[in-house]
């Protein structure tokens, strides 16, 4: 006789608190700022560890753009032996000893396959592969880059190298004595760039747009720092151009070397856009020295290297894709128009962190982690004045109950 394999039922859990979705510094933050209000809370992640993005994804060489006071977390600070640029080991060993201080414990190995509000029980419905959990609350905290950004490039197929996004880059030892064609030049770009020639590579960056390069420091100070400190003093619009004097004295004029600056200064771009400037830790003197070659744009990859848009032709022994990251929300949050088709908030900041029917972002202010601590505050502090209403309810009606049955 035949046997029939009926489909496993699937689980069901309701959760007193939110739902938290990501476990990196965002959900993180917010968990810790429930935690405070004494409001319970789950947090689902998709990978098996916390910062799974710092951990899987990101280069050894990768250190914190910003100084550490501008990056920490809500309610704990890194560490006083912690150096001004923690290094990432040393990021991903504050983000575990965070979790460990506030007691926080996601769900791993849990990818969201829909989020949906359910108009009749007036709840959030998250389904994955094995559970499904309802809440009252829903908070997103995927974040800007949850998946990497792969653009299509004529003739990529035919390359007969390598060719690698920087999500999976480590290390410029795998290529050795290598021409390395890079693709982007953000932070990531530059810094992989930098990190080829210190092993004996040899990079060409793509600079097909604009960008903003400035010291990571003036005169001993943090760039950022001072701008932040001028800009509470003075209009945007000079705090652009003390900055970029500044950038002209110490590194000179980028565009006589292939990166052409924008119109827009580096901070209103930023605070208008979300575009941060590149901070240079020694990009630019190999630039000026031509260890680092600057290229225009690609027209076209070959089989052997790649097509500019100059007329140039070279070829590369392998391609790194710097070209950054992007929301995966609108894969799995549905019947919601809070979010745009890019997968960022539609309401800017400061005011994007909360939807209707109990719906909270948090990760996507591009303002960093500065951003992310905002939100977070914000978020707890919402949700424990609702939580709180629902426990005085709650009790309120376990007293009429006892009464009743007295």
């Amino acid at each position: 006789m035949g046997s029939c394999n009926k489909p496993q039922q699937q689980q069901q859990q309701h959760v007193q608190g939110p739902i938290i979705i990501g476990a990196g510094p965002s959900g993180l933050a917010v968990a810790a700022c429930l935690s405070e209000h004494k409001v319970p809370f789950v947090i689902l992640e998709r990978h098996n560890c916390i910062a799974s993005l710092w951990q899987n994804k990101t280069y050894d060489r990768l250190k914190l753009h910003l100084p550490k006071q501008f990056c920490e977390l809500p309610l704990k600070g890194f560490p006083h032996t912690f150096p001004k640029y923690p290094t990432k080991y040393q990021f991903i060993s504050y983000m575990e000893s965070y979790a460990s201080h506030f007691n926080i414990h996601p769900i791993f190995n849990q990818t969201v396959e829909s989020a949906d509000f359910d108009k009749g029980s007036k709840v959030w419905v998250v389904k994955t592969q094995e559970v499904d959990y309802s809440s009252r609350w829903l908070v997103v905290a995927t974040g800007e880059n949850a998946e990497p950004v792969v653009p299509r490039i004529h003739g990529m197929e035919l390359f007969n190298g390598d060719v690698a996004h920087t999500s999976v880059y480590k290390s410029g030892s795998e290529y050795r004595n290598k021409k390395v064609l890079v693709i982007g030049c953000g932070n990531s770009g530059m810094e992989v760039c930098l990190d080829l020639c210190r092993h004996n590579a040899k990079p060409y960056m793509v600079a097909r747009n604009t960008v903003h390069v400035l010291p990571r420091e003036m005169f001993g100070f943090s760039t950022f720092g001072v701008a932040m400190a001028l800009y509470k003093w003075f209009p945007i619009k000079l705090v652009d151009k003390i900055i970029l004097l500044a950038t002209n004295f110490i590194l000179g004029n980028t565009n006589h070397y292939g990166i052409k600056r924008p119109k827009t200064g580096p901070i209103e771009l930023k605070l208008a856009t979300g575009k941060t400037p590149v901070l240079d830790v020694g990009q630019v003197a190999q630039i000026k020295c031509g260890n680092i070659k600057v290229m225009e744009g690609v027209k076209e990859i070959t089989r052997n290297g790649a097509k500019f848009m100059d007329g140039q032709e070279k070829e590369f022994d392998a391609i790194i894709l710097a070209t950054g990251y992007k929301s995966n929300v609108p894969t799995w949050l549905k019947g919601c128009d809070f979010f745009t088709e890019d997968g960022m908030p539609k309401t800017p900041f400061p005011h994007g962190w909360k939807g209707e029917q109990g719906l909270y972002t948090v990760g996507f202010t591009r303002r960093g982690l500065q951003g992310t601590s905002c939100d977070a505050i914000k978020i707890a502090e919402d949700i424990a004045e609702q939580w709180r209403t629902v426990e005085d309810k709650s009790h309120c009606d376990s007293h009429i109950i006892l009464l009743n049955n007295s």
